[in-house]
């Protein structure tokens, strides 16, 4: 039975409708090993981002997928406090990111025990906390994928042949995309459980066809912070050619950050529900299409 596991435990599509499928609750972008996110009280996060959560809510949002991962400040008690207090169930990730946020004991750490680690996440739970990793989030630097990046993709491809988690990468150029799709294919890896986080940030629209040709997932995660005009033609460039059964939409907004006083000013998730589908239907976007991009397409990109 394919699920969408979350903080809240396992839900199948009839039990959701609209999914945010990129956004953030916490994170903290300061080094690793410099940082003291670990130390922030979890009621203080509550306390600034279960409005936010509410708010989605009350639009109809009923799944939220927290990006943060290892190295930026991954906290599954904090996804699973807010979760248990608004009631709206959060995905997480296992994984970690790009150099340089990629703490010591992972850069020291072989491939096996690298797999093992993100393998007992999927399936056991992450440390303490009883929440399960639903995906595997990673990256790649803007000039090409690392040795040190390879053997943490590598690892994730692993752990993901294992389980069936999907694999997402912040990845900013395509070339840098395929790179990753190839070291994919190699270790066996259905091209359909990999999502390009920030596909927009690739001028090049051919990029974007030649991906989504391949089967894997394009997201385009800006929403609320380009104007509504510049989305609705990007998006319906898409829709154009074809690409809609392969593309997410999502905000990348958020958060709780430990390098602020209390937690700084979050950006609030409303502007997709609130202003974009509405820009989108007006722009005569059929509802079914509107549909598909924004309850099926997260569904079947990060269900197992």
């Amino acid at each position: 039975m394919t699920q969408l596991i979350t903080t809240l435990g396992p839900r199948q599509r009839s039990e959701l409708g609209l999914i945010l499928p990129h956004e953030h609750v916490f994170v903290d972008l300061r080094h690793p090993e410099a940082s003291d996110y670990r130390s922030v009280d979890a009621a203080s996060v509550v306390r600034l981002m279960a409005p936010q959560i509410e708010a989605i809510a009350a639009q109809g949002v009923t799944a939220l997928v927290d990006c943060a991962t290892g190295g930026v400040g991954r906290r599954a008690d904090v996804s699973l406090a807010v979760s248990q207090a608004t009631g709206l169930p959060i995905v997480v990730a296992t994984g970690n990111y790009r150099e340089p946020w990629i703490p010591r004991w992972v850069a020291e750490a072989t491939e096996a025990e690298l797999e093992t680690w993100m393998h007992s996440e999927l399936t056991e739970g992450i440390e303490d906390t009883g929440v399960q990793a639903a995906w595997i989030k990673v990256s790649a630097g803007d000039d090409g994928i690392t040795p040190l990046e390879t053997s943490i993709l590598r690892a994730a491809a692993r752990a993901a042949a294992r389980t069936g988690a999907t694999i997402g990468s912040h990845t900013i150029r395509g070339r840098v995309v395929l790179e990753q799709l190839d070291i994919l294919a190699a270790e066996g890896v259905d091209p359909g459980r990999f999502v390009w986080i920030h596909t927009q940030e690739e001028p090049d629209f051919a990029l974007h066809e030649t991906v989504a040709a391949r089967g894997a997932w394009i997201e385009y995660d800006h929403v609320g912070r380009v104007p509504d005009d510049e989305l609705v033609r990007m998006i319906g460039r898409a829709i154009e050619h074809g690409l809609e059964r392969r593309l997410l939409i999502s905000q990348d907004r958020g958060w709780y950050d430990p390098a602020q006083p209390d937690g700084g000013s979050p950006l609030p998730y409303t502007h997709l529900v609130g202003s974009l589908l509405p820009a989108l239907t007006a722009a005569g976007i059929p509802e079914g299409t509107l549909r598909r991009l924004t309850q099926d397409n997260p569904f079947d990109a990060f269900a197992r």
